[in-house]
C-alpha cells in the first residue's frame, strides 16, 4: 500500500492553536515524527497505538540530523505508513519543511502540507504586542538569527532591516543577538527603539523582557534570558502595556494537577491552557464496568417500568446507552418515562442523545436531587437510580423512606489508577484539583501520605461532598466551588488565586 506523509505545523506551543486539519491528520496517523517544540498535548492527539518518534533539535543538542530525519520520513512513507511529521510553528518558516517536501517528491512518496501558526506572530500577540499597528508601522519582516553556517557570511540586508518604520522579528536569534544589535545600530536604527523578547511564547512558562536596542543585550545577560525566544523590534512594543492579556490572569504560570479520568479531562485542561496555566494530567481513577453487569442490563431492559430514571453523571448516561445499543434498542426504549439529571454536563450528555431532561436541581448534589424527586413523585412510584457503584445513599434512602421504590443500580465502577509517577506529578503541581470523592481516594491510593505531599499547595474541590472526602483524609481544602461543575471549579480558582 502507498504511504503518505503529512508535514504539519504544530503552532508555537498552545495546543489550542493547532489547526483542525492538523488535528485530523494526527488522529489518523500510523507514525508520528515530532520536534522539541511540539507540545505534549498535541502529541497525545495521535492514536494510542501509533508509533511515536522524537527527533527534537535544540541549541547544542539533537537526536537526529536533518538529513537523518528526512531519510526517516521518506523510508516510513515507502513502507506504506501514514506519517505525520510534526514541526513546531509553521512547516516552512525557518523549519526546513521545504527540504523534506522535496525529498518526499523525489522518492515518489505522497505528501501534504498543513500550515501552522508561526511563533513570529503568535508569541508577540500572546505578549500583547501587535505585529502591525496603525501609526507605528506599515510593514514587518521575519528573519532568522541563525543562518546556514555553510554560507560563510550573513546575507541579511541590515540596511533594510534597520528601517525604523517597520517591525522587525527575529527567530532563533538569542545566540547571535549582540551581533544583530550591532548591525542594526551600524545601519542607523535608533538606540532607543523598543525591543521585546518573548520566551516560550503561548505557553504557561512564557516570559517577556522589554528594553531598547541599546540596553537589550545587557538585560539578556543580567536576566539570563534564553532560547527558545522571539525577538521583536519596533514601536509596536510600546502597546504591550495596553494589550497585555495572556500573562495577566490569576492562573498564569500555575501548574494544575488534573485528577479526573483522562477521557473527561479535555474541557478542563483546555480551560487551563486558555488561562495560561499548565495542566498536569494525573488521572486518579478509571471508569470500569461494575462488579455486577447483569443488574444494569436488567434495569435497562425494563426501563419502561419506571416512573423516573435518574442519572448522576455523564458516565452513567454513556453506560445506559451502551446497554441499549447492545440490546439493539435506541432512545425509544424510554417511552414516557421521565428523566432527571444531577447537573448540566449530565443534561448535555442526554441532550446529545435526543433526550430533554424533566428535572435538574438548582444545586448539583444528591440531597437536592432527592428533594426534587419527592416533590415530583407519588408514593409507590418506581425510580431507577443509574449511577456509580460507589455512590452515596442519600437519594435511595430518602426515596424509600417516603414510600417510593428505588432500584439503585451500578452503571459503572471507579477504580484507582496505579501510576508510579504520581508522587512526582503532585510534587510538580502548584494547584491540586479534585472533581469527586473518588478522585480523592484515587490520589490517596497513589500517595498515602497526601497530607504531607499536598502541604503548601492550593487544593480545590468541585463541591462540598468532594471537599468533605478530602478533609476526612486530613487534607486542607482551600477552594470549594459554589457551582458544582468543572466550569464552577475554574471560576473558583480564578477568584481564589491572587493576581
Amino acid at each position: 500500500m502507498a504511504g503518505k506523509v503529512w508535514l504539519v505545523g504544530a503552532g508555537p506551543g498552545d495546543p489550542g492553536l493547532l489547526t483542525l486539519k492538523g488535528a485530523r491528520a494526527l488522529a489518523e496517523c500510523d507514525v508520528l515524527v515530532y520536534d522539541y517544540l511540539a507540545s505534549a498535548a498535541i502529541v497525545d492527539l495521535a492514536p494510542p497505538d501509533a508509533r511515536k518518534i522524537y527527533v527534537g533539535k535544540r541549541a547544542g543538542a539533537s537526536t537526529l540530523t536533518q538529513t537523518e530525519i528526512t531519510a526517516l520520513i521518506v523510508e516510513l512513507g515507502k513502507q506504506g505508513k501514514n506519517v505525520v511529521r510534526l514541526k513546531g510553528g509553521d512547516v516552512f518558516v525557518f523549519a526546513r519543511g521545504g527540504e523534506e517536501a522535496q525529498a518526499l517528491r523525489a522518492a515518489g512518496v505522497a505528501f501534504e502540507i498543513v500550515p501552522g501558526i508561526t511563533s513570529a506572530i503568535a508569541a508577540p500577540a500572546y505578549a500583547g504586542i501587535p505585529i502591525t499597528y496603525r501609526g507605528h508601522n506599515t510593514s514587518f519582516s521575519i528573519s532568522t538569527g541563525h543562518e546556514n553556517p555553510q554560507k560563510g557570511e550573513s546575507t541579511l540586508d541590515f540596511a533594510k532591516l534597520a528601517n525604523p518604520a517597520q517591525t522587525v522579528v527575529f527567530l532563533m536569534a538569542m545566540g547571535n543577538l549582540a551581533g544583530i544589535v550591532d548591525e542594526l545600530r551600524k545601519h542607523g536604527m535608533p538606540g532607543d527603539k523598543p525591543v521585546a523578547i518573548v520566551r516560550e511564547g503561548t505557553k504557561p512558562t512564557q516570559e517577556t523582557l522589554v528594553a531598547t536596542l541599546d540596553t537589550i543585550v545587557a538585560e539578556v545577560e543580567r536576566t539570563h534570558f534564553a532560547a527558545p525566544a522571539v525577538v521583536v523590534i519596533g514601536d509596536v512594543v510600546k502597546e504591550r502595556d495596553s494589550m497585555r492579556w495572556f500573562d495577566r490572569g490569576a492562573l498564569f504560570g500555575k501548574r494544575v494537577l488534573v485528577t479526573r479520568p483522562a477521557a473527561q479531562a479535555g474541557d478542563f485542561t483546555a480551560r487551563m491552557w486558555e488561562l495560561g496555566a499548565e495542566p498536569i494530567l494525573a488521572p486518579a481513577i478509571a471508569i470500569d464496568p461494575p462488579d455486577d453487569e447483569s443488574a444494569a442490563r436488567a434495569a435497562v431492559a425494563r426501563v419502561r417500568e419506571y416512573a423516573w430514571v435518574v442519572f448522576t453523571s455523564a458516565n452513567g448516561v454513556r453506560a445506559f446507552f451502551d446497554r441499549l445499543s447492545e440490546a439493539g434498542r435506541d432512545v425509544r426504549a424510554f417511552g414516557d418515562v421521565k428523566i432527571a439529571a444531577i447537573g448540566p454536563k449530565t443534561g448535555k450528555a442526554l441532550a446529545t442523545r435526543g433526550i430533554r431532561v424533566d428535572f435538574m436541581p438548582a444545586e448539583f448534589v444528591g440531597e437536592a436531587v432527592a428533594d426534587g424527586l419527592l416533590e415530583r413523585t407519588n408514593e409507590g412510584d418506581r425510580v431507577l437510580l443509574f449511577r456509580a457503584q460507589e455512590g452515596r445513599d442519600v437519594v435511595p434512602d430518602a426515596l424509600r423512606a417516603a414510600g417510593r421504590f428505588c432500584d439503585d443500580v451500578a452503571a459503572y465502577a471507579t477504580r484507582p489508577v496505579n501510576d508510579p509517577e504520581y508522587r512526582v506529578k503532585v510534587g510538580y503541581a502548584d494547584v491540586v484539583t479534585f472533581t469527586s470523592a473518588s478522585t480523592v481516594h484515587g490520589l490517596l491510593a497513589n500517595v498515602p501520605d497526601a497530607v504531607n505531599a499536598l502541604r503548601g499547595k492550593l487544593v480545590a474541590c468541585i463541591g462540598p461532598v468532594t471537599a468533605a472526602a478530602a478533609r476526612e483524609a486530613g487534607i486542607t481544602v482551600n477552594v470549594v466551588a459554589d457551582e458544582f461543575t468543572a466550569d464552577g471549579l475554574v471560576h473558583a480558582l480564578e477568584a481564589a488565586v491572587p493576581v
